[in-house]
């Protein structure tokens, strides 16, 4: 009998200028440099055609067009890298998933049923992690930095935005999404990075990750 650790897919979500992008990065390294996994980091929208497409081109697509690409992307992004990954015993660390589509689309005036019906086929991730902080906290992050889309505009953009996530997360684990939200606030992307590495460890070293070898 021997140990391994078996694959894990673990979401990061969470309003514009949360820090998804740094925890992701951090978590990475933790998870590589401390605890010697094969980690692959992700992002959705992808940088493949679609998810080029989807993420570059918010001017042009809206509402339920933009939708389904975004989804669309996903669906190729899960048979194309994440399964694949998984199953050779890879973390796959992904920036934005379906909580981003509950989110962002709804914002876009598409309503939640049909977000919900065109993610519904989506794989459920081993740990999706919903980041938050106060939204006047984010919206100056974003004003310093400039905005990726029209989607943040301000502070009340990313009031609306937190509040969202905040609905996204009690309905997805409603779907038995494994959800876990981090308040960022006062704590250091560090701590918050090594926080989830610790959490994801004892997870991927539990007892499912017993296998038998001749």
């Amino acid at each position: 009998m021997t140990t391994t650790h078996r694959g894990a897919f673990v979401t990061l979500d969470g309003p514009a200028g949360v820090g998804k992008t740094t925890t992701a990065r951090l978590l990475r390294e933790y998870l590589v440099g401390t605890y010697g996994y094969q980690v692959c980091a992700t992002t959705e929208p992808t940088p493949e055609t679609l998810g080029h497409i989807a993420r570059h081109n918010t001017d042009t697509y809206r509402g339920h067009t933009l939708a389904c690409l975004v989804a669309a992307d996903r669906y190729h992004h899960l048979e194309t890298a994440v399964r694949p990954h998984l199953a050779e015993g890879v973390i796959v660390v992904c920036d934005r998933y379906v909580a981003s589509s509950y989110v962002l689309q709804c914002m876009d005036g598409v309503p939640l049923p049909f977000v919900e019906a065109i993610n519904a086929a989506a794989d459920v991730p081993d740990l999706a992690v919903i980041l938050q902080a106060p939204p006047e906290v984010t919206a100056a992050r974003v004003a310093a930095r400039g905005a990726h889309d029209r989607f943040h505009t301000g502070e009340e953009s990313s009031r609306r935005e937190s509040e969202l996530y905040e609905k996204a997360a009690e309905r997805l684990a409603r779907w038995r999404y494994p959800v876990l939200a981090v308040d960022t606030a006062g704590a250091s992307p560090d701590k918050i990075a090594a926080y989830l590495a610790d959490r994801i460890a004892d997870m991927v070293e539990g007892p499912a990750a017993e296998v038998a070898s001749a």
